[in-house]
């Protein structure tokens, strides 16, 4: 992901999704565990996206450059207790 405004048009791309999917299931084009299971994907990766623009915004503010943030393993952005 190039710059904050790439990231942003993918968390909006991923919410978007997360409303079409809900879309579906009431449709029945989707079952429950099709759908929770994509829920699931696209809720680490909405966090992992949130973390990732903490990150640069953080480099940004002491000066740092902001392209030097890197996406962390799921594990470590589900498990963040800040």
């Amino acid at each position: 992901m190039a710059d904050d405004i790439d990231i942003q048009q993918h968390i909006k791309g991923l919410i978007d999704e997360e409303h079409s999917l809900r879309g579906k299931l009431g449709a029945g084009e989707i079952s429950v565990e099709e759908e929770n299971q994509r829920l699931q994907t696209i809720e680490v990766e909405l966090d992992q996206c949130w973390d990732l623009l903490r990150q640069r915004r953080a480099k940004r503010e002491f000066g740092e450059d902001p392209s030097a943030a890197e996406v962390r393993d799921a594990r470590i952005v589900e498990n963040y207790r800040g």
